[in-house]
C-alpha cells in the first residue's frame, strides 16, 4: 500500500456491474480464480468486481473500468476438480489507481469510494417521486417480460432506494457502469430518474404496439441487453 487509504485488491473482471447490496452468484472454474478465491478465504478478505472495458471474461487479459464494488464471499459450494459455486455480496465501491498483471489474476491498487449521503434535503425530496417511478417501471416490466419482479417493500431512505433502482434497472452493462460512477446519492437518483422516465415511455410503447408479436412472454425490449 503506497498511501494511506489505498490497498491491494484482488480483482474479478466480469461483464456484470455489481452494486453495494447486490447478490452475485458466480461459478468459479478457471485456475486463476480458484486460486484467488482460496486466498480470499484463507486471509478472510474481500475481492473487487469490475466491469470489463476491453478484453474477455474467460481467458486472456481484461482491462477493467476504474470504478468497481468490493464483494464479500457469503457462501460457497465446492465442486469437482476444484471448481466451486460462490455467492458474493457487494458492500462498498472503490476506485482503481493502477492495475497489475504480474499475478495469475488481476490485482488493483484501490481506494474505498463510498456513495456520499450528505446532500442536505434534496435527496430526501426525490424519494417519493422515485418510489412512484420505480413502481410504474416494475409494473410495465412485468407486462413486457410476462412475470413479476417481487419487491416486498420499496425503501424510503435515499441511499437504499438509489441502490435498489440501480440493481433492478434492465440496462446494458455500460449504462449500469455510468450509474456506478455517480458521486453522490442525489446524483445517482437524478440519473435514475431520467432513465426510468425514458424506459417507461419505451415499455409503454412496446406493450401498446407489439403485444401480439411476443412469443414466450418476452419482448424485443430485453434483446438490448
Amino acid at each position: 500500500m503506497a498511501d494511506q487509504g489505498w490497498m491491494e485488491l484482488p480483482l474479478f473482471p466480469l461483464n456484470t456491474v455489481l452494486f453495494p447490496g447486490m447478490v452475485l452468484p458466480l461459478h468459479i472454474f478457471e485456475d486463476r480464480y480458484k486460486l484467488m478465491v482460496r486466498r480470499c478465504l484463507a486471509e478472510n478478505r474481500s475481492f473487487g468486481v469490475v466491469l470489463i472495458r476491453q478484453g474477455r471474461e474467460v481467458g486472456g487479459e481484461a482491462v477493467p473500468y476504474d470504478v468497481g464494488t468490493m464483494a464479500i464471499i457469503a457462501g460457497i459450494q465446492p465442486l469437482t476438480e476444484g471448481r466451486m459455486n460462490l455467492v458474493a455480496i457487494g458492500y462498498e465501491r472503490f476506485r482503481l489507481r493502477t492495475v497489475h498483471y504480474d499475478q495469475p489474476y488481476l490485482v488493483g491498487e484501490a481506494e474505498p469510494w463510498p456513495l456520499t449521503e450528505a446532500e442536505g434535503e434534496r435527496a430526501g425530496e426525490l424519494v417519493g417521486p422515485m418510489r412512484a417511478l420505480l413502481r410504474q417501471y416494475l409494473s410495465l416490466l412485468a407486462q413486457a417480460q410476462g412475470h413479476k419482479i417481487n419487491i416486498e417493500q420499496i425503501p424510503t431512505d435515499p441511499y437504499t432506494l438509489a441502490l435498489l433502482i440501480a440493481i433492478v434497472l434492465q440496462l446494458p452493462p455500460a449504462q449500469k457502469q455510468d450509474l456506478l460512477h455517480q458521486s453522490t446519492v442525489e446524483q445517482l437518483l437524478i440519473a435514475e430518474r431520467h432513465i426510468l422516465q425514458r424506459e417507461q415511455l419505451l415499455l409503454d410503447y412496446i406493450i401498446r404496439t407489439q403485444g401480439q408479436q411476443w412469443e414466450g412472454g418476452h419482448s424485443g425490449y430485453l434483446a438490448r441487453n
